[in-house]
């Protein structure tokens, strides 16, 4: 199936970055200024999914959806600025799929997207009796490495796939913990089911419940019509928890349940409902001390690590960092037009590099690397690293405010391995504003 989404936004640097943001996510972006140009648009666009404002210069958003409900049933998620909330109650009534409170969290606006698109393919799935596209599905070769203790969780991974054991995956930041869920999905039965991923940070304590198990109307403010959780929307398929070890003990009493009882109860209905999805949950957390504290509960610990997986640091499998170069490197070489190579210093200075971001910060590091050089061979001055301790204070040659902006939040970036999510959170600012200030200095992530 498409991933075709129509952004229409009036303000130039919002649709921008919303822009780049999705085009990265994987979806194919139309965007336009007004709900007038989006009309025009809409037949040659054919989106799977419309966003748009509601307050714009002539036709509004909310008179866009009445427009557009005369003859399509396109999704539509609708943005409002704080305080706004009549009109995005106004829009629900009319149909629309979801509304997001501007300053936008681009977590919580992949979350909204993820969910319609689940909807989509699930009622794709009714009509045509089709599964998701082989495309989607990542291999066993996805994972790299030769690690006798990356060898073992292959074999994990192909013992427990055609089962429905609860799985706990553990590890660092960027270990790539989700990559092994998925991959446990998709060689698994279930996988023409749905694969369903929360990261249980990025959404609020309040709403993860609704999440996951779906509210009813006037269950909570805001909750204009009924809505399916997680849960119902994965019907037989998987439901990964990433940071499982973040939710408040009240939030894992109602999943302790899910997991003995297979039913849950929507946010504000007195009638429970049957899953019959897989939980695999991921945490980066020290759980047995958080036991010990009382922060994690024990019972739902046990219920969860049914089967174990310990994904390690990079740090200690040094022998799979040249593998994994040359694998990220044929990605980024495909998506460049270009076949990439490192030089002998390049892969010395992977070689000693703790790399406490994991693979993720290798293949942002790569990354990088590969766009700096603007030719095939990479080489030692391409590589940033961030080898600064974290009380390092970058030093800035600046004669502006600018510059000064520039030099700091490039450190940060770096320092953080190219996670713009704990890059924000330690700028203490949002992550709209901090894609805004990458765009505006064309910083490098």
């Amino acid at each position: 199936m498409s991933k075709r989404i129509l952004i229409v936004e009036d303000d130039d640097a919002h649709r921008h970055t919303l822009t780049r943001h999705l085009s990265r996510s994987g979806w194919s972006v139309t965007a336009s200024e007004n709900a007038e140009r989006a009309l025009g648009a809409f037949s040659a666009a054919q989106p799977d999914i419309v966003l748009t404002d509601i307050r714009m210069p002539g036709m509004s958003g909310l008179e866009l959806l009445d427009r557009l409900r005369e003859n399509v049933e396109t999704p539509v998620i609708v943005m409002t600025a704080f305080g706004e909330m009549q009109p995005a109650i106004d829009a629900m009534k009319k149909g629309a799929f979801d509304f997001l409170i501007k300053p936008l969290d681009l977590d919580r606006l992949e979350e909204v997207i993820e969910r319609c698109w689940v909807e989509i393919v699930l009622a794709s799935r009714r009509a045509n009796g089709a599964g998701p596209s082989s495309g989607e599905r990542p291999a066993i070769g996805s994972l790299v490495g030769g690690d006798p203790r990356m060898v073992e969780i292959y074999k994990v991974i192909g013992a427990i796939a055609h089962t429905r054991t609860p799985v706990l995956i553990r590890g660092e930041t960027g270990t790539g913990k989700e990559l092994i869920a998925r991959i446990i999905h998709y060689n698994s039965p279930r996988a023409g089911e749905p694969f369903l991923a929360i990261n249980c940070t990025a959404v609020p304590e309040n709403l993860l419940e609704s999440e996951l198990f779906g509210h009813v109307k006037g269950s909570f403010t805001g909750a204009v019509a009924d809505r399916k959780g997680r849960f119902e929307l994965a019907a037989s398929g998987t439901i990964f928890l990433d940071e499982i070890g973040d939710t408040e003990p009240a939030f894992q009493a109602k999943l302790l349940r899910v997991l003995q009882e297979r039913e849950f109860y929507p946010v504000g209905s007195e009638q429970p409902r049957q899953t019959h999805a897989r939980v695999v949950a991921a945490t980066h957390r020290p759980i047995e001390q958080m036991i010990e504290e009382g922060t994690f509960r024990e019972d739902l610990y046990f219920r969860l690590r049914v089967v174990e997986i310990t994904i390690p640091p990079l740090r200690e499998r040094r022998g799979d960092i040249p593998l994994l170069a040359r694998h990220i490197l044929g990605k980024v070489g495909e998506e460049l037009g270009r076949e990439l190579r490192m030089s002998d210093d390049v892969q010395a200075e992977l070689l000693t590099y703790d790399w406490p971001g994991n693979v993720r910060e290798l293949e942002n590091a790569l990354t990088r690397a590969a766009v700096l050089a603007r030719s095939s061979s990479l080489s030692i001055e391409h590589l940033s690293l961030g080898r600064q301790p974290e009380s390092a204070v970058p030093e800035y040659d600046a004669e502006s405010l600018e510059a000064v902006e520039r030099a700091h939040v490039q450190h940060v970036l770096t320092r953080m391995g190219g996670n713009k999510s704990r890059a924000a959170q330690a700028l203490k600012i949002s992550r709209p504003r901090l894609d805004r200030i990458i765009e505006k200095h064309r910083l490098v992530v």
